[in-house]
């Protein structure tokens, strides 16, 4: 048998394994033993959980694109790697990659990321780009981040595994000019995940029988693929297809669960949790357990529907609606809808993840029409997530997407600061009034409608020849003035007119002013910015 030194040295090496191969394993914190031993042990007792990230990410890349604010200095390792990697990704294509890297027209930048935690293969995070110090760069402002990859930060120049990739236009937010860094800014959910990342349970006492007992366990609860015995002391995870947007809620239902079943023991932990929960006791390990038991806890959850407690009602239905019961469905929405309840975003929240399709969209389009923005942004980031209809969207310009939907008086606009960037119209069509005129903090783009005339005129500068003047007409309609200014050039609208590349910070500062100035009756709101970097 070994010794308890012995298992505290094997659960350490499995964490290092499982960082170089699967990505940054963090334990969970410890789930402490049920209070009452008649309970039985759950599988949080007899396994340390070890789930992936967030994980710290690096690397270095090239930002093309720059009007002569680039520069060719870099550390002579940094230019030789990227040499390589350039070459590597163009191997059918002759470039002359001194000359790209010469010229002040492009620069060297830092890359740094997070893989999410529990990161799927392909799923999409933000990325912070910064010019090198001690550089001649003096702005990436409008560059374009050339295709990089990520490995752990740190470790450039070893062997290491890549563990994400990145590319897509700079964004700098540049809503406060006065206090703009044109050398840093993001790469918009820019960043990709090579791999999958695993969940690892380590068993306290290795043991074959038990590690098959849990993988047994899981897959009759959870389907199939869901957990695989690597070894008597190790079961891999994979978060099933129902969780992927609660995987943390799935780590707390594999560490609840019991291998231990009898009617008696199951229908003393049902009176056991269901009394916590009315009592408001331990609240979420009480909502965790009765989940975890399954069906068999319906018909006592039902009860809870009637609390007096807002919060009990809310655990209570939500519980049921995560185990398939529709019972939960109608007290959550009662509690979405009700102005003054605080449970409004989590009971949405619910519903979005647990109900049907049909029946969440019918509660998220009802919310668009609410007087709280909070909100309407939520209904809206809901049905996103549900791909409803009655949201379109059109890419503008290969920087951001323009979405637009109806079904709702109070007109609202969002731009989004972090993950796909994507500018949203809720209320659309929102038109502008005449007798107007906007203009950019550089000065350089100029909207402009006098009183009684027919059009919007779209004046830019052009960015590399100031004295050329480009011109556009537009109607009143917010969507064609969006995509007359930000529309590619050699891309024509349906009346045959290019758009002038405005950027999509550029648009956003715009937009933000016209509506402070009255000229869109709408209530504007930008997203949270990324959070890399900062303590």
């Amino acid at each position: 048998m070994k010794t308890r030194k012995t298992k505290i040295i094997f659960l350490a090496g499995m964490v290092i394994i499982a960082f170089f191969t699967k990505g940054c394993n963090k334990p969970a914190p410890p789930q402490k033993p049920p209070p009452d031993i008649s309970l039985g042990s759950p599988i949080g007792v007899l396994t340390e959980v070890f789930s992936p990230g967030p994980i710290a990410i690096e690397g270095y890349g090239l930002v093309g694109g720059l009007n002569a604010t680039g520069s060719p200095e870099c550390p002579p390792e940094v230019r030789n790697y990227l040499e390589k990697y350039i070459k590597k990704q163009l191997p059918d294509r002759e470039t002359d990659i001194d000359k790209l890297m010469s010229g002040n027209d492009t620069a060297v930048v830092l890359l740094q990321g997070l893989i999410p935690p529990m990161a799927n293969q392909n799923e999409a995070f933000d990325i912070k780009v910064s010019a090198l110090p001690g550089t001649q760069t003096t702005s990436i402002e409008d560059g374009w981040l050339y295709s990089s990859e990520l490995k752990v930060a740190g470790s450039f120049g070893m062997a290491m595994k890549t563990l994400a990739t990145a590319e897509g236009p700079v964004f700098i937010d540049t809503a406060n000019p006065s206090g703009v860094n044109k050398k840093s800014g993001y790469i918009l959910g820019g960043g990709r995940v090579m791999s999958e990342y695993m969940v690892n349970l380590a068993l306290r006492q290795p043991d074959y029988r038990v590690a098959s007992r849990i993988r047994n366990r899981l897959n009759e609860r959870f389907g199939n693929e869901t957990a695989k015995a690597v070894s008597e002391s190790l079961i891999e995870l994979k978060v099933p297809a129902k969780y992927k947007a609660q995987k943390e809620r799935f780590i707390s239902i594999v560490k609840a669960m019991y291998l231990d079943q009898s009617p008696d023991v199951t229908r003393e932990r049902i009176m056991t949790f269901i009394g916590k929960l009315a009592a408001g006791e331990d609240k979420d390990e009480a909502e965790i357990a009765l989940e975890t038991i399954g069906n068999e806890a319906i018909d006592k959850l039902a009860a809870l529907l009637n609390s007096s407690n807002e919060d009990v009602r809310f655990r209570a239905a939500r519980c049921m609606l995560n185990l398939g019961n529709d019972k939960g469905l109608e007290t959550l929405r009662r509690i979405a809808m009700d102005k003054n309840s605080s449970r409004r975003l989590e009971a949405l929240a619910a519903i979005t993840a647990s109900a049907k399709r049909n029946d969440a969209a019918v509660v998220a389009r009802k919310l668009l029409r609410d007087e709280n923005i909070d909100v309407r942004l939520a209904a809206y980031e809901s049905l996103r997530k549900l791909e409803d209809i009655v949201i379109t969207e059109k890419l503008i310009g290969r920087s951001f997407y323009l979405e637009q939907i109806g079904q709702t008086e109070y007109k609202t606009i969002f731009a989004s600061r972090s993950g796909r960037p994507r500018i949203a119209l809720l209320g659309a069509p929102i038109y502008c009034h005449d007798n107007i005129f906007v203009e950019s903090a550089d000065g350089n783009i100029t909207i402009n409608a006098p009183a009684g005339q027919k059009y919007v005129s779209i004046i830019r500068k052009h960015p590399t020849r100031p004295e050329t003047i480009i011109q556009v007409r537009s109607s009143f309609e917010l969507g064609d003035i969006i995509r007359r200014l930000c529309e590619e050039p050699v891309k024509r609208t349906q009346e045959n007119r290019s758009g002038l590349n405005v950027s999509y910070a550029e648009m956003m500062a715009l937009l933000q002013q016209m509506c402070d100035k009255g000229i869109i009756k709408a209530e504007f709101r930008a997203g949270p910015l990324p959070k890399i970097g900062q303590k």
